[in-house]
């Protein structure tokens, strides 16, 4: 990847992981291998599947933001066809319910007048927390869908909200690692990079997420704004 040194260089403590928002909305911009990687895991998609990813809310990396307007989410269209909002929160804030929901329902209410409803996009919104939602129901990867109450007939299939607890690996289902949600998770919360290293050995998406890290700690001017964060 360009002139840079190889990850197998880094050593130690990584200043700034992929839990830091903006070090999180950088990656994804920067390499679509990463971002085809994490959304077809996320959606249980072949990568092949994803045949046109786009985010449209990119960011001048390095330039300076402000903290009041910066937006935090990644909003991306793929494949012509499916709208998402991915975001990283490492805080609890006790407002993650209604949070998700505001940028869900921002995303779902995209017609122009005069179009007609059934053309709207399916919109789907994946949190990567580093905390438990709900404590008395722990869950790793949690997917949330319009139902009815009584007979659990889906009265929607275009939203979803999608909950990653990126603590909670030892919950993953088969098919959750059927898919390597547990390993990205393991990748997010890489201390040193020896750690990280070790968690994406098997998989060159998240390999390439993880060179794009540690060319990303080599800039300065993104260091200065993961610091900022």
């Amino acid at each position: 990847m360009g002139d840079f040194a190889p990850i197998s260089n880094a050593h130690g403590v990584i200043d700034y992981g992929m839990t830091n928002d903006y070090m999180f909305r950088a990656i994804l911009q920067k390499s679509r291998k990463t971002l085809v990687g994490l959304v077809s895991a996320m959606l249980h998609l072949n990568p092949e599947e994803i045949k046109d990813i786009r985010i449209t809310n990119p960011i001048v990396l390095g330039e300076n933001i402000d903290a009041k307007t910066f937006v935090l989410d990644v909003n991306i269209i793929l494949n012509n066809n499916i709208i998402l909002n991915l975001e990283m929160q490492v805080n609890n804030l006790h407002n993650w319910e209604e949070r998700s929901l505001c940028y869900l329902c921002r995303s779902f209410d995209q017609l122009n007048k005069g179009e007609p409803y059934d053309s709207v996009k399916p919109v789907i919104h994946i949190g990567f927390l580093d905390y438990t939602l709900f404590p008395d129901a722990p869950e790793f990867y949690a997917r949330y869908s319009l139902l009815n109450e009584k007979t659990y007939r889906r009265y929607s299939d275009k939203i979803a909200v999608g909950v990653l607890d990126l603590t909670r690996t030892d919950l993953a289902t088969k098919e959750d690692r059927a898919y390597g949600i547990d390993t990205w998770a393991k990748a997010f919360l890489a201390k040193t990079w020896e750690e990280l290293r070790m968690a994406v050995e098997s998989n060159a998406y998240m390999k390439d997420a993880a060179q794009t890290l540690y060319e990303l700690n080599s800039d300065e001017l993104i260091r200065q704004q993961c610091e900022a964060r």
